[in-house]
């Protein structure tokens, strides 16, 4: 088991001041937008090993290259190879991240081997796959957290697109009301994406100061429009479920469904990939007509999840994918140790009180990485985020 040092990404959406707070540590005021726990290539954990030598500093990824079936378990590296499949975060947003999709496995597969073949650089601006794996993830609040998650009933957002009072918008307010709903939802996002750069400006530009005006459940486009004056995105974050998730609640973003995340601090577990595509509130490239065979167009509930109450105090977060599970755990000073040894590698994330696991304390915002089959137990009193790999 090892203690792990993570790296914090500082992205420019990211909150000041979230992480700093659950860290019990200064804010530096540069944003602080995630932090990483796995082994990510792009920014591994690092840990400290024993060896014959000494105590070394090794990246994560390097002791699960030197050993796989060790550190992973046979199974494991089995089904995924000799990688973590998933990665742990904690995500503080303090302003709008992009409004994004995630393609399905054959579809990154597919998708990465086109732009391998026609020889697009990995790191090139304008490619889309950066790996041949999907991204499903799922993030759960620890705080009060707002954000997007796949398309609401058409009729719902011309209704709301309708109530601002803009005259360049009766377009789309009459196609969402005139088309059955994919094809409704599809030219909508179609027209935005491909308008006019000038007139869908001053389009938003009015939208937004409609939406400030009128409030109440138009205030969350308002914001958005603050942070992205003049972005097609604010147009296509209409068309969106808004949400706001209570300290231990959840959400599951599958393949194709449009998201985006607002406001708040939460735990986020993610399939291990980099496979993004971007359609508004951003600067970055958006591949219109990728993004337009990735989406599926259908109007659904945003799905929130409460935890499962489970055996040993586990709480779990059900999702139907195999690279990872998340479960937390309570647990109550003074109370027998829970028994957290299991088959598969294992990241434990504190995130209120002071939990021991094995020999080593976690305070909030701290971790531990537990190898496959290796024997762990926990106390608290605290908190308990489990990360580990589906069975």
């Amino acid at each position: 088991m090892d203690r792990l040092s993570n790296t914090v990404r500082p992205y420019a959406w990211g909150s000041t001041t979230a992480i700093p707070a659950l860290l019990g540590i200064a804010p530096t005021g540069e944003p602080q937008a995630e932090m990483w726990m796995g082994a990510h290539p792009g920014a591994p954990s690092r840990i400290t090993r024993t060896t014959a030598s000494g105590e070394i500093e090794l990246a994560l990824t390097e002791a699960i290259d030197a050993d796989p079936e060790g550190e992973l378990g046979a199974p494991t590296v089995a089904r995924f190879g000799p990688r973590l499949p998933f990665l742990l975060k904690l995500l503080a947003a303090g302003a709008p991240l992009s409004v994004q999709v995630h393609p399905d496995l054959d579809q990154a597969r597919e998708g990465y081997a086109e732009e391998e073949a026609r020889g697009v650089p990995i790191d090139a601006p304008h490619r889309t796959y950066k790996d041949a794996n999907h991204k499903p993830e799922l993030i759960c609040a620890l705080t009060p957290f707002a954000g997007l998650c796949g398309f609401r009933p058409p009729t719902e957002a011309a209704d709301a697109m309708e109530a601002l009072g803009v005259d360049s918008l009766k377009p789309y307010v009459d196609l969402l009301r005139a088309h059955p709903e994919e094809a409704a939802l599809r030219e909508v996002l179609t027209a935005i994406l491909g308008a006019d750069p000038a007139e869908i400006t001053e389009t938003v530009t009015e939208a937004a100061a409609a939406a400030e005006r009128l409030g109440g459940a138009h205030a969350p486009y308002a914001r958005i429009a603050h942070h992205f004056p003049g972005d097609p995105g604010v147009l296509a974050a209409m068309l969106l479920n808004y949400v706001e998730l209570q300290p231990g609640e959840a959400l599951f973003l599958g393949a194709g469904v449009p998201h985006a995340y607002l406001d708040g601090l939460g735990v986020e577990i993610m399939a291990n990939s980099d496979n993004v595509l971007r359609c508004g509130l951003t600067p970055k490239h958006i591949d219109v007509p990728e993004l337009l065979r990735i989406v599926r167009f259908e109007a659904t509930e945003p799905g929130v999840l409460r935890p499962e109450a489970a055996p040993s105090g586990e709480e779990r977060y059900e999702t139907p994918v195999d690279e990872f599970a998340l479960s937390r755990y309570t647990l109550a000073s003074g109370a027998a140790p829970t028994d957290l040894t299991a088959p598969t590698p294992q990241i434990l994330l504190c995130t209120a009180g002071t939990v021991t696991v094995g020999e080593i304390a976690l305070g909030p915002g701290e971790s531990a990485y537990v190898p496959a089959a290796e024997r762990v137990e926990a106390t608290g009193p605290g908190t308990l985020f489990r990360a580990t790999v589906a069975a």
